[in-house]
């Protein structure tokens, strides 16, 4: 079967992200044509695709042969004017041959931009998505460029940043790549991540699209359909699976033809039918003209290639074709706004409350097991540390540099892994409670700084990048040791197992503020 793909318990999602975290503590005007001026060079940085060998074979020669066997087995012929694509996500030897549909659908077309948009399997996030801070993607079949100032245009919208974790293993936007490459040629690839996305953000992010896009991009959602059986936890029926499975997913498809972003989310509400990349589809749906048209090229299943249905997956090869029209570019929203005395006290009061119920009950409580109220400032999407004291000492202390789900959501993790998963410490036993001194910061995005002397001691958290190695410190931690910038630096580069003084040549530095709270004495 393909690879990739498991369904994780609520609590199994916030322990990975939780040991993530851990980990890494310890260690706008829309583009115009080519006429306009090239934006500033910048350093090259090659992302290296650890698909090869995995999901696809690593030799150059071989993957060629194989891509255009299925190109040659597709019974698409290129067709005018598609401006979208879903596609699988699978290994090539499942989904290659329906992938093949269409790509071939367009091939040797002239798009100067790919959008990829590609579910996230493994890092949990929510109401947000992720642009690499790579200049080029590589593959056995050679580097593409990243369109960078398209990117950069994205990011200056909330709901897109830069997620160092999002791409290291994630699957669904880099399988994309090969078979682009050689159906394409010469593009420029703007690869997203995406997390769970209710429908208002899904409208956000098309809306920011829609300002961006031109008459020369083509846009893929990678998706797979029906994830069935014990291994993926839905097994709505036992009987006919073939034939059920086929209703399943075609149901799911009119929903899609009918561009109804509304009903495809009902659907999948109502049936539970697994289709992983239904966020990547949900922006698509958003984002598509009204006179757009859906062309269904192929529909397969790998429990039929397999012979096997006790486990199988669906794909489709879906294209659109139409035009995109000039969209109104959107203006960036305003910064996150301020927490209030309120919102302080309730993010707190969730820190404590998470924590009781966790010893009492050996779960992790749903928000409305709690009792509290959640205001809007709450479900900004914010990075968040949880900092536990016992006797003035270090408890537990875990968090999220990078935003990747609503505020009270990562307060209400990382109170969990402070407690419980800090591995500095064993977990929390109930006599403790009462006597935790519960402190929280609520994080701004980190962004990149120049160079060391632009950090601001008492302003600035630090993230240190070097050879691999990385370690953060949040804001208050210089003030409170009493260090200046070089001494704070010298010991970031020890809590990164680099020598001390690794930091003075050839290490990246980015910054981010925080919101510091605590409870009362």
């Amino acid at each position: 079967m393909k690879r990739g793909h498991s369904i994780g318990l609520y609590l199994t999602a916030f322990l990975v992200l939780g040991l993530l975290v851990a980990l890494y503590v310890t260690f706008p005007v829309k583009p115009t044509p080519e006429s306009r001026p090239a934006p500033p060079e910048r350093p090259k940085n090659v992302f290296h695709s650890p698909l090869a060998g995995q999901w696809y074979t690593a030799d150059a020669a071989a993957l060629t042969k194989e891509i255009a066997g299925y190109l040659d087995e597709a019974e698409t012929a290129p067709l005018d004017n598609v401006i979208a694509l879903i596609q699988p996500h699978a290994g090539y030897q499942y989904s290659g041959r329906v992938a093949a549909h269409g790509v071939k659908a367009v091939a040797g077309k002239p798009f100067r931009r790919v959008i990829v948009l590609g579910p996230s399997h493994r890092l949990p996030m929510e109401n947000t998505a992720s642009v690499p801070d790579a200049t080029h993607y590589a593959t056995p079949l050679g580097e593409t460029p990243l369109d960078l100032e398209f990117i950069d245009a994205l990011k200056r919208h909330p709901c897109f940043q830069t997620h160092p974790y999002a791409d290291d293993e994630e699957h669904s936007v880099q399988i994309q790549l090969p078979l682009l490459q050689q159906a394409l040629g010469d593009f420029r690839l703007v690869p997203i991540v995406v997390g769970d996305l209710d429908a208002d953000t899904a409208h956000a992010m098309a809306d920011v699209l829609r300002g961006l896009i031109d008459d020369r991009t083509l846009i893929v959602a990678s998706s797979d359909f029906t994830h069935y059986g014990p291994r993926y936890g839905y097994v709505p029926f036992q009987q006919n699976v073939p034939d059920e499975l086929e209703k399943l997913d075609m149901a799911a498809y009119e929903q899609i033809e009918k561009k109804d972003l509304d009903g495809f989310i009902a659907y999948l509400r109502r049936t539970g039918a697994t289709v992983c990349g239904r966020a990547p589809i949900s922006i698509l749906l958003a984002l598509l003209p009204p006179a757009a048209e859906a062309r269904m090229l192929r529909y397969d299943t790998s429990g039929r290639i397999t012979g096997d249905f006790a486990n199988s997956v669906s794909y489709f090869s879906i294209a659109f074709t139409g035009t995109w029209g000039k969209g109104e570019a959107v203006a960036p929203a305003a910064a996150a706004s301020a927490l209030t005395d309120a919102d302080q006290h309730l993010l707190l009061a969730l820190a404590r409350k998470t924590i009781a119920y966790a010893l009492a009950h050996r779960r992790v409580p749903e928000i409305d097991e709690l009792g509290l109220e959640i205001t809007p400032n709450l479900r900004q999407v914010r990075g968040a540390f949880v900092t536990l004291n016992e006797n003035e000492a270090l408890r537990g202390c875990i968090g999220d540099i990078f935003p990747a789900r609503p505020l009270y959501k990562a307060v209400l993790a990382n109170a969990i892994n402070a407690a419980f998963n800090d591995r500095r410490f064993t977990p929390l036993q109930p006599d403790e409670l009462d006597k935790l001194h519960i402190e929280i910061s609520a994080l701004t995005p980190p962004a990149p700084v120049a160079s060391p002397e632009d950090i601001v001691i008492g302003r600035d958290g630090v993230v240190l990048s070097k050879d691999g190695h990385s370690a953060v410190f949040l804001p208050q931690v210089a003030p409170e040791q009493g260090w200046d910038r070089e001494t704070m630096l010298n010991h970031l580069a020890l809590k990164a197992s680099l020598p001390e003084d690794a930091w003075r040549e050839g290490a990246t530095f980015q910054v981010f503020q925080a919101d510091v709270f605590k409870e009362a004495q």
